[in-house]
């Protein structure tokens, strides 16, 4: 029997998003699935050597708050700060490991993670932003993989 596979799709730049494909991306090693993060768009910022992510409810009607709060008190500025201090000290209180610390579980699991180089080029990043050992490729590099994945999920 071959070495099951997961690739994953992550796409989102914020504090909240940045934990799933980390998450199942560890856990799946651990496992000892073959693992692959493609990361594309917004998703490039869990790459950078310096992770300043923040968490908004906007948009995410979801997200628990403590205590009701209308979207225009949502909106004012700071309140994205204080969003973001709030979930990172409730992660932190429930041992939630950091993202930095998710991440470097990544690396040292040989996770594949893939920076996709036509969103570096469109947003004029540079390279040397990113952390170590990362590759960059195109869609076409993830199909390769993706193809033969057991497990393919879109975050």
């Amino acid at each position: 029997m071959s070495e099951k596979k997961l690739a994953i799709i992550a796409t989102k730049g914020t504090l909240d998003w940045a934990y799933p494909p980390f998450i199942l991306a560890s856990t799946a090693a651990a496992l000892g699935y073959e693992t692959e993060v493609f990361f594309t768009f917004y998703g490039l910022q869990l790459l950078k050597k310096k992770l300043d992510l923040k968490v908004t409810s906007l948009g995410n009607p979801g997200m628990p708050m403590p205590m009701p709060m209308p979207v225009l008190v949502q909106a004012l500025p700071g309140m994205q700060s204080v969003m973001t201090m709030m979930m990172k000290k409730k992660m932190a209180s429930k041992g939630v490991a950091s993202l930095e610390d998710l991440r470097e579980l990544c690396v040292e699991a040989e996770v594949r993670m893939v920076a996709c180089q036509m969103t570096v080029d469109l947003f004029e990043m540079n390279p040397s932003e990113f952390i170590e050992g990362i590759e960059f490729g195109g869609a076409a590099t993830f199909f390769e993989f993706a193809g033969e994945s057991d497990i393919c999920l879109y975050i």
